[in-house]
């Protein structure tokens, strides 16, 4: 068995592929194999939806407990002292990840939350943190990998194990 059958059985066990295999000799860098992908579909099976609750379970129990974090007096020095942003921007920062944590654990409106903790980690990135340093002091690899799993809610949606799926009547956009 060729790397390239070896890559194809593996990438088979964790998607539902449809895909043609035309084995030529002509192709010398991809081993003779060319595979074209017709349709690729994430299996479904409930070790896939325990695992994306888990996902969601974890990043909104970290939101919430930033966001409550962000309701004490000394975050508003810090908003307005070294970034220089107004001190309005407390209540609406800290109840954006707060409820938005909340939302994401239930499963309802996730993709509307994601976005706004989207939004917030891009910020702290970019105007916070100044994207100066991956690692060390000031680092944002942390909001960093938070951005992406918020980013790959968006593009999933909530899963099976949510009230939205569970309720079925939230129009899909919502979910």
């Amino acid at each position: 068995m060729t790397y390239s059958r070896l890559f194809l059985s593996t990438i088979k066990s964790f998607l539902h592929i449809k895909c043609e295999i035309i084995d030529t000799n002509s192709l010398k860098p991809l081993y003779g194999l060319v595979i074209l992908l017709t349709e690729a579909v994430f299996r479904e099976n409930k070790l896939h939806d325990i695992a994306f609750l888990g996902l969601r379970a974890t990043i909104g129990t970290i939101f919430i407990v930033a966001g409550s974090g962000k309701f004490a007096p000394g975050f508003v020095n810090f908003l307005t002292g070294p970034l220089g942003l107004p001190a309005e921007l407390q209540i609406p920062i800290a109840l954006a990840e707060t409820i938005g944590g909340i939302l994401l654990i239930v499963g309802v409106l996730t993709r509307i939350s994601a976005s706004l903790l989207s939004i917030i980690m891009l910020g702290a990135i970019f105007y916070v943190k100044g994207a100066s340093n991956f690692n060390g002091d000031g680092a944002y690899q942390y909001d960093l990998l938070l951005l992406a799993v918020s980013l790959v809610i968006i593009v999933a949606g909530p899963g099976r194990m949510s009230i939205a799926h569970i309720i079925k009547k939230i129009p899909r956009f919502l979910h």
